[in-house]
Formats: structure tokens, sequence, C-alpha cells
């Protein structure tokens, strides 16, 4: 017997259509999504035209992305999406250092650079080093942490967006952490930028009156042997845009100084012109959890 696929039988026929051998977990997400958007569809009354105006919109995105941009993730970024997965698995514990978004950036492997190394290749801003340990949530000095690290030049463009501009790796190291889990180097203070606005996700941002900007900030992700690793930014004290970031990604706890420090002893041992900003905070990572 044939189907009669009407708006009220139609999303109970695609739920069931998932075979029997479809992996439990999928199942679930599938079924889940099915329901949601076939809902959304009927709550707002969705017209053929707006729904291939969608399709279209989300064509463009995936032929916008390349191998050193994903505007798939600029769009989860802009709506939320990211931040709220983030969120949700973030089951770090008290005093763990808390996550954030990855970003659209992290598309190339950053180089294996020695503590204290300037990772500004250009010398497009002002001086400053970045300090720290790394740790456990016990407060255990965590020695061999990796840490990677990637931000924008000091007018707000990644390596990535300027070859032939940017040598390739300019912001961007993979620092291992001392005996006593500590790492410095050195680079620019970064400034606020806008993320890229010449694809579809400009189009929208447009299209709904929001601005592209991104409070100053570094990525990092930590790492170390028995731990979870953990994705998040330093966002810079004072910069424009902490209270509306176009990713919605500033937690108060990544909020950090980069305080001008005047100290002749302190720079000759970083390696750095006196007076330079410094900004120091420790990466604490949870214990993996044994079954």
């Amino acid at each position: 017997m044939s189907v009669d696929a009407g708006g009220d039988t139609v999303t109970a026929e695609a739920v069931r259509s998932l075979g029997a051998d479809t992996d439990p977990r999928l199942r679930e997400l599938l079924s889940a999504l099915v329901r949601h958007v076939h809902d959304f569809a009927r709550e707002t009354r969705l017209t053929q035209r707006e729904w291939e105006r969608a399709i279209g919109f989300l064509t463009a995105t995936g032929q916008t992305c390349t191998d050193t941009r994903q505007e798939f993730i600029l769009l989860s970024d802009v709506l939320g999406l990211s931040m709220l997965v983030e969120t949700l698995n973030a089951d770090r514990g008290p005093g763990a250092t808390e996550s954030t978004v990855l970003g659209p950036f992290h598309m190339t492997e950053s180089p294996v650079r020695e503590l204290g190394a300037d990772i500004d290749l250009v010398g497009s801003g002002e001086p400053c080093v970045v300090s720290g340990r790394v740790l456990s949530q016990d407060g255990t000095p965590l020695p061999g942490a990796t840490l990677d690290v990637w931000q924008a030049d000091a007018h707000g463009f990644y390596d990535v967006q300027q070859p032939g501009v940017q040598p390739a790796g300019n912001g961007r190291g993979l620092f291992t952490t001392d005996a006593r889990g500590r790492f410095h180097f050195r680079t620019c203070v970064p400034s606020p930028y806008p993320i890229p606005t010449d694809g579809p996700v400009g189009d929208l941002l447009r299209a709904t009156g929001r601005h592209p900007y991104r409070p100053a900030h570094i990525h990092f992700i930590a790492g170390a042997e028995g731990h979870t690793p953990v994705t998040t930014h330093i966002f810079v004290a004072g910069s424009d845009y902490l209270d509306s970031d176009a990713v919605f990604a500033v937690k108060h706890s990544l909020v950090q100084d980069f305080a001008e420090t005047d100290d002749p002893a302190l720079a000759q041992e970083f390696g750095i012109p006196n007076p330079f900003r410094h900004a120091r905070f420790d990466l604490v990572l949870t214990p993996e959890r044994t079954t």
C-alpha cells in the first residue's frame, strides 16, 4: 500500500525510513533532526522560494570553503551553535580552564618552536610576552604539555588569509612546557578584527544588521598525557567588542590583562625591549576519567 505523504504523515514516515541496521546514535540524531526541521517548516509556514534560497545559501557556504577557510565553521560560530556545543560538552570541573570555540582558522599545522620564540614574524604590532604554566586540576605542574597557539597579526589577519604577505606560520607556534610546566613566548598584542565578510556568512550578518567584529584574543589548545585537552582563548582586557563578540565566545574567566611591565631584568630574560606588555595566566587541565 502506498503512503499518502501529507503534511501530517511525512515526518513520521521519514523517521520510520531509517533502516534497522542504522547505528543507534545516528538514528537518534537523524530522527531528532527530521522532527525539528519539519516542525520549523510548519511553525514558520516555510515557502518554496524561502526553501530554495536556503538551499542556495548552504550551497554557496560549501563552495566558499577551501583548504585554508572553513565557511561552515564560521556559519556555526555566528549562529551561536559552536559555542553551544562547546558548553554542552564542557564538563571540566571546578578550577579547570574554560573552553571556547575553535574558530575557522585552525586550518594548518603550527610550527614547532622553542620556548621564548617570537611568533610575530613580521613585527606587526606592539611587542608582548605571554607566559604561564600548564597545570593539572589539583595544581600539579604538567611538564611536557603541548601548547598550540595561533592568532591574527596586529591588522586582524591570519597568515592563511594573506599568502604572499605574511609568511606561512606567522602568529602560530607549537610549544612544550618545561620541567616545571612553564611556558612563555613573544608575540604582538592582538587587536580586535572582523571575521571574513566576503562570503555567505558576511551576507547573513549584513542582512540581520550585525557587526562582524571579535574582541582581541589569542587561541590555545593545551594538552598533556592523561588529561583532557582544552581549546580556548585569552581575551585582552579592555578590548572593544568583549560584550558583543560576533561568535558569542567570551567568558569572563578568559579575559586577561596585558599589563605594561617596566622590569629591565625580566625584559632581558625574555629577550624583549623594556618596557613591554606581559600577559600571565595558567591553563588548568582535567584528568581523563577512567572506567
